[in-house]
C-alpha cells in the first residue's frame, strides 16, 4: 500500500451507514508498509461452522460469534517475512489468566521497523499512552480495555508466542479497514445464478492476489492519520482493486463517480475487532473494520473493469463458496455477508 499525494485527490467527502460513525481515525502514519510472507499451514485445526458457545477470534467479543479457538493464525510457528520460531502456545495456554510461569518467548520487531519509519512508533521506552488517543495516534481497542505490563501491552486475545512488534508498525492495536465489494452472479440475460447443491443465489466479491505471499483476500489498508475509516474503505479499494492511481484523469473521474456512489450507499457492517493475523505478537496485532458495499442492480463497480493495485499481483471477481481459501480471517468475514445476503456459502 503506497501512499501518493494523488490519491487524495480522488477521495472525496462520502458518507456511510451511522454504523461507521464514532470508530478511530488514526494509527498509522503514511509510508510504505513492509511486505510479508504469509505461511500457508498452521498447528491447530480450524472450522467454517459457526457456533454459538463461541465468541469471536477473541473470546471478550461478541459480535462475531465463530467456532474458531484461539487465535490459531497468530501463532504459526515462523514468523512471516523472518527466520524466527515462535514458541509453541497450546490452546490452553493462550489466555494470559493461565498461569504459566515457564512463558518466555523470543522477542522480535523487524528491522523495516526498528529503522523508524514514519507509519511506526519509537522503541518503548517513549512511552505511549495506551487505551487512548495519543496524540495523532489512536491506540483504543474494539476489544476494550486491555492490559499494559512491565510497560508494554498484551494481545487481548493472548499469547502468541513471540514478544514484540514483528513487521506491526504500533505498540497494541493497528487498525485496518476491509471494503467488500459484493454483486450477485448472473447469467447472459441477467437472471441471478443458483448454486447447484444449495439452490441459493451466488454472490461474488472482488478478491485480489497478494503480492507479498499469494494469497486471495479483500482489498483492504491500514487507516490513515486523521482519515474516517469511510475515507479508508472507499481508496483502498479504489487503489487495490481498479489501480485508480495509474489511469487517466477521464477514467479516475469515471472510477471516482462509479466509486462514490458504491460507497455512499449503507454500507452492512460485518465486523469490528481483533483479527486473527499472522503478523501479530504479544505486544501488537491487527484489527479492522470489514464493511459490504452490494452492487444488487449490477450496474455500479461491476462494470468497471479490475485492475490490481500496488499491493496486489491479481484482482478478480470471484464466487463466495466455503471451499475458497482466503487470507488471515477473511473467508469468517465473507461467511457473514453469504448469510446476510441469503447466499450461497
Amino acid at each position: 500500500m503506497i501512499h501518493l499525494p494523488l490519491r487524495r485527490h480522488l477521495v472525496g467527502p462520502i458518507r456511510l451507514a451511522f454504523t461507521l460513525l464514532g470508530l478511530p481515525h488514526t494509527v498509522w502514519t503514511s509510508g510504505v508498509r513492509p511486505a510479508i510472507s504469509c505461511p500457508s499451514s498452521y498447528p491447530f485445526p480450524t472450522s467454517k461452522t459457526i457456533s454459538a458457545d463461541n465468541t469471536s477470534y477473541c473470546r471478550r467479543h461478541s459480535t462475531m460469534p465463530s467456532s474458531v479457538g484461539p487465535h490459531v493464525k497468530s501463532r504459526c510457528p515462523q514468523y512471516p517475512g523472518s527466520n524466527i520460531k515462535r514458541l509453541s502456545v497450546p490452546d490452553d495456554k493462550v489466555d494470559w489468566t493461565q498461569k504459566w510461569p515457564e512463558y518466555n518467548p523470543v522477542s522480535y520487531t523487524a528491522p523495516s521497523v526498528l529503522n523508524n519509519p514514519a507509519w511506526a512508533d519509537p522503541d518503548i521506552g517513549a512511552s505511549p499512552k495506551f487505551n487512548t488517543v495519543d496524540g495523532a495516534v489512536d491506540r483504543t481497542s474494539f476489544e476494550g480495555s486491555y492490559k499494559v505490563e512491565n510497560g508494554k501491552p498484551l494481545n487481548p486475545c493472548g499469547r502468541t508466542g513471540l514478544a514484540g512488534r514483528g513487521l506491526l508498525g504500533r505498540w497494541g492495536p493497528n487498525h485496518a479497514a476491509d471494503p467488500i465489494v459484493t454483486r450477485w452472479k448472473v447469467d447472459v440475460k441477467g437472471a441471478k445464478i443458483h448454486h447447484s447443491v444449495s439452490q441459493k443465489p451466488v454472490l461474488q466479491f472482488v478478491s485480489i492476489k497478494r503480492k507479498d505471499c499469494g494469497e486471495w483476500a479483500i482489498p483492504g489498508g491500514m487507516v490513515d492519520p486523521g482519515e474516517q475509516v469511510s475515507l479508508t474503505l472507499q481508496r483502498e479499494f479504489s487503489e487495490e482493486a481498479l489501480n485508480s492511481l495509474s489511469s487517466s484523469p477521464a477514467e479516475r473521474a469515471e472510477i471516482h463517480q462509479r466509486i462514490t456512489n458504491l460507497f455512499k450507499s449503507s454500507g452492512f457492517m460485518v465486523y469490528k475487532g481483533y483479527v486473527d493475523d499472522p503478523r501479530n505478537t504479544d505486544n501488537s496485532w491487527m484489527e479492522t473494520v470489514a464493511v459490504n458495499f452490494h452492487d444488487d442492480l449490477g450496474n455500479s463497480v461491476s462494470e468497471l473493469p479490475l485492475e490490481a493495485g500496488d499491493d496486489a499481483g491479481q484482482v478478480q471477481w470471484v464466487d463466495l463458496d466455503s471451499s475458497f481459501p482466503l487470507y488471515a480471517n477473511h473467508s469468517h468475514f465473507l461467511e457473514i455477508v453469504a448469510k446476510e445476503r441469503k447466499a450461497h456459502w
